[in-house]
């Protein structure tokens, strides 16, 4: 079939790219043109602005695509102009939402595709959220047959390692050199990572199924580790000492550096465990790359293109050395040992 990319050098979409390509589809990609793409030879580039749809409908001209791929959208007015320019046109369009639409906390654990979607965690999953409605409008109107696929945390070459304060990539070097690592909470909240070609193999085995038409998915890891282990499998992927961990609680961590924990209010606090069993059954999902290994590779990418930020370019230390003062006075205080 012939695809169309809205976007196709991001961290995800390098990754569908390549397996489209191998799965013998003909790719095209609509980018800005501001990126080196590391994707195969045969892979035809459209440029132009995505906010502006003339110039996607002179990429839809050009290339006459059966299915659309969209990584690049993020609201419902957006999303309608999508419609305009693709509906009648295309076979399917494939829109990369996100996990974010849901609720935090969740009520129950693992998620489903069905769960209460409002109030969305972010202004980001709210937007994401519309955006779907209007493509799953779409399919009910018959303009093209939509598919909904919403990730978790991905990563991979080409994207950092995410730690409680964020994506800074010092976190590596810190990590690696055996510096003490700032925690959030107790450790023990739930995360799982998913690699990017896991993912985006997902994407892969959505484009012209049948049976992915009209259906949102959850593409997410299987592997849901504590927050501890996530620092503890990072650390031996890169063969470093065992971290020092230093748990400080959410709020406190959110008054110390309000401008940094974005992330962890919205996302890493919340223990959260999304159901895969639709997408292994529809679109051949597979967790196929451990965290482990995918850690590995993630930071030689970053160690071979010099990402790596040094151990002490961020304040974590100062804040630790706050922390461990306090919770030794602390425990003076009430006649506990307090070294």
């Amino acid at each position: 079939m012939q695809v169309l990319l809205l976007g196709g050098t991001g961290l995800i979409s390098t990754g569908i790219t390549r397996q489209l390509v191998e799965s013998e589809h003909d790719v095209a990609c609509f980018t800005r043109g501001e990126s080196d793409a590391q994707v195969p030879e045969t892979v035809e580039f459209v440029h132009g602005d995505r906010s502006n749809p003339d110039e996607l409908a002179m990429a839809r001209d050009e290339i006459d695509p059966d299915v659309v791929i969209d990584m690049i959208l993020f609201d419902p007015d957006t999303a309608r102009e999508a419609v305009d320019v693709f509906g009648g046109d295309v076979e399917q369009y494939v829109f990369c939402s996100t996990v974010d639409v849901y609720h935090r906390p969740l009520a129950t654990n693992p998620v489903q595709e069905d769960a209460p979607r409002e109030p969305a965690v972010s202004e980001y999953g709210a937007n994401k959220a519309a955006a779907e409605d209007v493509f799953m409008e779409a399919h009910e109107d018959g303009a093209f047959s939509t598919t909904v696929i919403r990730p978790w945390s991905t990563y991979g070459e080409g994207g950092p390692v995410l730690h409680s304060l964020g994506v800074g990539t010092y976190y590596v070097d810190r990590i690696r050199k055996g510096k003490p690592i700032l925690v959030h909470g107790s450790g023990q909240s739930l995360w799982g990572p998913c690699h990017r070609d896991d993912v985006a193999g997902a994407f892969v085995g959505a484009v012209g199924n049948a049976d992915a038409y009209g259906e949102a998915y959850h593409v997410t890891s299987e592997e849901v580790i504590t927050w501890n282990q996530y620092h503890e499998t990072v650390a031996a992927a890169i063969d470093a000492p065992e971290p020092d961990l230093v748990h400080v609680p959410v709020d406190q961590l959110r008054a110390a550096m309000p401008d940094r924990t974005d992330m962890l209010m919205d996302h890493f606090r919340f223990s959260t465990v999304f159901d895969n069993a639709k997408a292994r059954r529809d679109l051949g999902f597979e967790y196929t790359i451990g965290f482990e290994e995918g850690v590995r590779r993630t930071v030689e990418w970053l160690d071979e293109h010099d990402d790596v930020d040094p151990w002490d370019s961020e304040a974590d230390d100062e804040l630790i050395e706050e922390w461990r003062d306090a919770t030794a006075s602390f425990q003076r205080s009430i006649g506990g040992s307090g070294e």
